[in-house]
């Protein structure tokens, strides 16, 4: 379902292709209510008239805009950037919450932080509250709109409750993370996603494991599973065809050979004398038997030996983790 303005002006904010229902679209303009800008404010603008409000207020041409902005829960140690619109860069320590949230609520040192963030309160934000009592708000990393969070010091993953994958979480260390709608990285040339590039972290500590990537949908983890390596696994692909052609090979060799001696038994037969049976093997046969014998014994004592030898390599190089080509990364993950 798509929400919609009903007042004179709305109208909806669509992207192309978008799924329904599961994405929901706020109207183009949302117009203004008592709620969410406190009664006194709110009596102000219905005094306006209407050529005051679209020559002042109404925001067209990136003029003035009339909405609903919190104030913000400023921290003593805190300096703000704010704009007009519900925006604000925040220089301080490390607070995904309120004032005594983080590790610059508990007083750690090198804990400086930035938070540059828009949209306080996301889709309903609150100016003044019934009572024409400023509303005050401190920052949200679920409800706010998008930010760009950087702390010297902070759980990242945990402030912004993220899945702890196959990664891990990051604790007591430094930390950015980006949260929006949607969020793009567009390159002119490459992107590189590096990990593990140096010796000493930035608490003094030292980095003494590879760590890799994880890509996970839906912060849900419980399926992640290493990325396959391309390269290793079409050789890995490519040997198992040549087994397995060689093994049709070797039960071609197998399938004649049981027609030899089917042909040879066939021609055969014996006299009998009395109660016994009594006489030489048909000449077929005993030129066909050791033949076919030793057509089979090769089979078994060295084609098959030789396959199932070459079988047991390829698990291991392949399929085991400890295998020099092992089809799977051992550091990067995806579910």
């Amino acid at each position: 379902m798509t929400e919609y303005s009903t007042l004179a002006g709305g109208g909806i904010t669509a992207a192309s292709n978008a799924p329904e229902p599961f994405t929901f679209y706020k109207p183009a303009i949302d117009g203004l209510n008592a709620e969410q800008l406190g009664p006194l404010a709110f009596k102000a603008y219905e005094k306006l008239t209407i050529d005051e409000k679209l020559n002042t207020v109404a925001g067209i041409n990136c003029n003035v805009l009339y909405e609903p902005i919190p104030f913000f829960n400023k921290a003593p140690c805190e300096m703000t950037i704010e704009g007009q619109n519900n925006t604000a860069i925040v220089l301080g320590r490390d607070r995904p919450a309120d004032t005594l949230s983080g590790y610059g609520g508990v007083g750690h040192t090198q804990a400086g932080a930035i938070d540059i963030v828009v949209g306080r309160m996301g889709h309903k934000p609150k100016m003044f509250d019934q009572d024409d009592n400023k509303w005050f708000t401190d920052p949200d990393f679920i409800k706010d709109s998008a930010r760009i969070y950087i702390s010297q010091k902070t759980n990242i993953d945990e402030n912004f409750n993220l899945t702890p994958g196959e990664v891990g979480n990051s604790k007591v260390k430094s930390g950015i993370a980006l949260k929006a709608d949607g969020i793009r990285l567009v390159a002119r040339e490459g992107i590189k996603l590096i990990t593990s590039v140096d010796k000493i972290n930035s608490q003094g500590g030292a980095n003494v494991a590879k760590v890799g990537v994880d890509i996970i949908a839906g912060n849900d983890s419980r399926d992640l599973q290493p990325l396959v390596k391309g390269r290793n696994l079409a050789d890995a692909l490519h040997r198992l065809a040549e087994d397995v052609q060689r093994l049709a090979g070797i039960v071609s060799t197998v399938v004649n050979a049981q027609i030899t001696l089917n042909g040879a038994l066939q021609n055969h037969s014996h006299k009998f004398y009395g109660d016994g049976m009594v006489g030489s093997p048909d000449p077929g046969l005993s030129l066909a038997s050791p033949h076919v014998n030793s057509m089979l014994t090769k089979v078994i004592t060295k084609d098959f030996t030789t396959l199932t030898t070459d079988l047991v390599k390829w698990r291991a190089n392949y399929l085991s983790s400890s295998g020099d080509s092992f089809v799977n990364s051992k550091y990067n993950n995806v579910n």
